[in-house]
């Protein structure tokens, strides 16, 4: 892979991008259009994430048709399929092979302060940058998140995170805890089973949603019905929406809907929400059946928006028998013994924090998230790009990074007085 260096005595730029994941290159994308001089800098490699810390059968959740990178549209032969691990990374190396980013690999952004004129001191363990702009776009998964409890776990039962996760041989022989009904918690423990491995799951909150819902995917519904235009802004309430977890589904082996009932069903013991640890005893709360319940809950409530759009606009699609719960706990569990239960891992799915501890300007709340209006902070020349719900559901995704990168590319152009076409940022 180049690395397209920039001479090391050119330092002083008007943007420096932190980050060369999809966001970062998406914003380097319109930069380059636009003529403004930059410089990404990327502690691994660009795609580091997509490359190194994805498990092996991972897929797309949504849609290949829904990849929409600057310029960069899918174009295989397969819109409603879903791209596997391999497959985005191609996808996301030739976007970055279609353009000359100016880009730094393996280099690490160790303080960012802004100076009495407002220009920003770009610190690395490369040297140092002065620039007008910084656009963080180094994504939320710095610090996978573990309970503090977890530290009293038996030491003899082994202890991982998603991000430690490639295959099910990762795993030890024996049962393994799943904690987390998120969308990695649920394929997870769906690519254990599949590979005839012993696993139970830890329910917690998260919604799940239809895939094929009356002839269409359900995403290609919600995205036909303006769903996914919907703007932070337009939710009865940012903060929760800007906090909730993704629906989940899976896009394996053509893409299916995940019914836990079912699973259980067929054999795989569920619990609710990890509450302790301590020695070889894990005590859970007694909210498996609300958390399912919760879960159908959005289910059905995603069907109900589609019955009624189509309802609405008189559209012939095929009839669904209504959803039936094949499936309730008759007692709920809240202490077990691990070892009693043959349990020898837990895999941690409960998601991750970004760590801005290198980031020493205004621009953060009190819990460490970024305040910003669609990726333009108050802090003059400091943005952020490829956050869930930055504006609307897509701009964590391939969907809409690339429409809040021209968002911000076109405010930097703006505010260097930048004189260029605004088709450049369409």
């Amino acid at each position: 892979m180049p690395v397209h260096d920039l001479n090391p005595a050119r330092t002083d730029l008007p943007v420096v991008i932190v980050g060369a994941g999809q966001a970062g290159l998406s914003a380097s994308w319109y930069l380059c259009r636009a003529g403004i001089e930059h410089v990404v800098l990327e502690r691994n490699v660009r795609f580091h994430a997509w490359k190194n810390q994805r498990w092996d059968s991972f897929c797309l959740v949504t849609p290949n048709w829904q990849c929409k990178l600057p310029g960069f549209a899918y174009a295989g032969d397969d819109p409603t399929g879903f791209m596997l691990k391999d497959q985005i990374v191609d996808y996301v190396e030739a976007f970055a092979d279609s353009f000359d980013a100016p880009l730094r690999e393996g280099v690490t952004v160790t303080r960012v302060v802004q100076d009495h004129d407002g220009r920003f001191e770009v610190d690395t363990d490369a040297g140092l940058y002065r620039s007008d702009h910084v656009i963080v776009a180094s994504g939320g998964y710095d610090r996978p998140v573990t309970p503090p409890f977890a530290a009293d776990l038996e030491p003899s039962i082994a202890q991982l995170h998603t991000r430690d996760y490639h295959r099910p041989g990762d795993v030890p022989e024996g049962r393994c805890l799943v904690v987390g009904t998120g969308q990695s918690g649920v394929q997870l423990m769906e690519d254990l089973r599949i590979a005839g491995r012993d696993v139970a799951l830890a329910v917690g909150p998260a919604p799940r949603s239809p895939r094929m819902y009356r002839g269409r995917d359900a995403t290609d519904w919600l995205h036909e019905m303006g769903h996914y235009a919907i703007t932070i802004d337009q939710t009865p309430d940012p903060k929760a929406t800007e906090a909730k977890t993704n629906h989940y589904m899976s896009g394996r082996d053509g893409g299916h809907e995940i019914d836990l009932r079912r699973f259980a069903l067929d054999g795989l013991p569920l619990y609710g929400s990890v509450t302790g640890m301590e020695g070889t005893r894990i005590t859970f709360a007694p909210d498996l059946e609300r958390n399912l319940d919760d879960a159908d809950r959005s289910y059905v409530g995603i069907r109900e928006m589609i019955d009624a759009h189509i309802e609405k606009n008189g559209i012939d699609a095929p009839e669904e028998p209504p959803f039936e719960k094949v499936w309730r706990p008759e007692t709920e569990t809240t202490e077990i013994d691990a070892a009693d239960e043959g349990i020898t891992s837990v895999l941690w799915c409960i998601g991750f924090r970004p760590d801005y501890g290198w980031l020493q300007v205004d621009c953060l709340d009190a819990t460490g998230r970024p305040v910003h209006k669609r990726g333009v902070c108050d802090a003059e020349g400091m943005y952020f790009l490829g956050l869930g719900w930055l504006n609307t559901w897509g701009s964590g995704r391939f969907l809409g990074v690339g429409e809040d990168a021209g968002h911000v590319a076109r405010v930097i152009r703006e505010r260097l007085g930048t004189q260029r076409p605004d088709r450049r940022f369409a």
